[in-house]
């Protein structure tokens, strides 16, 4: 195992975190009744302060890992195949999204609900992935610096500028690009600000590339994570009051009341940290591997929990009913079913692709006949009306 894989490890070990406390977290989230929403209680607090951090987690974490495979790279440019390999993989990720939005029986009724046009996580990492390609694109000819400045540029301009843009309602828009941009129709995620969180993630990942064959490269991330991280989540938002007194520009008084994209910054650093120092004891297969099937188990959580294609799924019995007696234990098998049904689905994924390509070939020739069939048998009947009607001559 080269060493430049090992350093893989500790990533995937994170994504695993972040998809196991996404699932727990939509469960409790969707199921728990609202009477046991309470802020004041210090197990609920705890829960949704750490529930916060998994979005931010996911979405740095996949800008880093995409960066890194695609700079990793000898080959540049178009001429990199990870340039072709990421454009499939965000248009792939947006197919995906809008097919778990899509509710077969609403098109059988010749509807499209508008829940389908509705932007969530999967939406927001596909786009991302797209973004940070053009800006490797735009750049890659050019001084190796200006990427990853570009990168970090992104994210300061899109977590300071929140205040300005997070009430727009994009009206001008068609609404299911205003999607992208505004929660007002329901959207879960926008791509601003979360696109912020992908390109710190590709920025970091730069940064580890550059030196990533230095032995000490670790002793000096894991110290350097915390300090930031810690500076960004206790420091920030009286930093930004500060600049407010200072210049009495409102936007940082603005960012201060709402400090919460620095802060998130932090726990993600954080979390890298941790994982970082404990990459010599994650190195289970089971867990790694649940880390790389990350999106498996999104659509069959999906699917479980809100009812992809149906509408019929746990979401819709039971959508804020659950006292925490049944929601915490729920949360566990929901987490349990999922990664072991993902699991079960990535072990057989050729042979089930494989008979999914025979299925629908099968399908294709058969139609084909029928269709073969109903042409002739529509010939046939065709002729013998204008044979009665003296149309044609026998």
């Amino acid at each position: 195992m080269s060493n430049s894989k090992s350093r893989l490890f500790f990533l995937d070990a994170i994504r695993a975190w972040a998809i196991l406390m996404m699932l727990q977290g939509h469960f409790i989230d969707g199921l728990l009744d609202n009477a046991f929403r309470d802020n004041s209680n210090m197990l609920f607090a705890t829960w949704k302060y750490f529930r916060g951090i998994t979005a931010p987690v996911f979405f740095t974490v996949s800008g880093f890992i995409f960066t890194f495979l695609l700079i990793r790279s000898p080959q540049t440019g178009w001429r990199n195949p990870r340039v072709k390999k990421g454009i499939k993989r965000g248009l792939e990720l947006l197919v995906i999204a809008y097919l778990l939005r899509m509710n077969i029986f609403g098109l059988f009724k010749g509807e499209i609900y508008d829940s389908f046009y509705l932007v969530d996580v999967l939406h927001c990492i596909g786009l991302s992935l797209l973004f940070i390609i053009g800006f490797y694109i735009l750049t890659f000819a050019r001084q190796k610096w200006i990427f990853p400045t570009i990168l970090a540029t992104t994210t300061l301009l899109l977590f300071a500028f929140e205040p300005y843009y997070k009430n727009l309602s994009f009206n001008f828009l068609p609404q299911a690009m205003a999607n992208y941009f505004t929660k007002t129709n329901g959207s879960v995620f926008t791509i601003i600000p979360w696109l912020g969180y992908a390109t710190i993630g590709s920025f970091l990942s730069v940064l580890f590339s550059k030196f990533q064959n230095n032995k000490n490269v670790y002793n000096f991330i894991v110290p350097t994570y915390v300090a930031i991280g810690l500076i960004l989540i206790f420091f920030s938002s009286d930093f930004f009051l500060y600049l407010h007194e200072v210049t009495g520009v409102q936007l940082f008084q603005s960012i201060f009341n709402n400090n919460y994209l620095f802060i998130r910054l932090g726990d993600v650093l954080l979390v890298f940290s941790i994982f970082i120092l404990l990459r010599k004891f994650l190195l289970n297969s089971t867990w790694l591997k649940i880390g790389q099937s990350t999106l498996s188990i999104y659509i069959i959580h999906f699917i479980i929990l809100y009812g992809s294609f149906t509408g019929v799924g746990l979401y819709r019995f039971f959508h804020h009913s659950l006292n925490p007696y049944f929601v915490v234990p729920g949360a566990i098998l929901f987490m349990i079913a999922s990664t072991f049904f993902a699991l079960q689905y990535e072990n057989h994924k050729i042979e089930i692709k494989s008979s999914i390509s025979s299925f629908l070939s099968t399908t294709r020739i058969y139609l084909e006949q029928i269709a073969i069939l109903l042409f002739e048998a529509l010939r046939t009947i065709t002729e013998k009306v204008l044979r009665l009607l003296g149309l044609i001559k026998n």
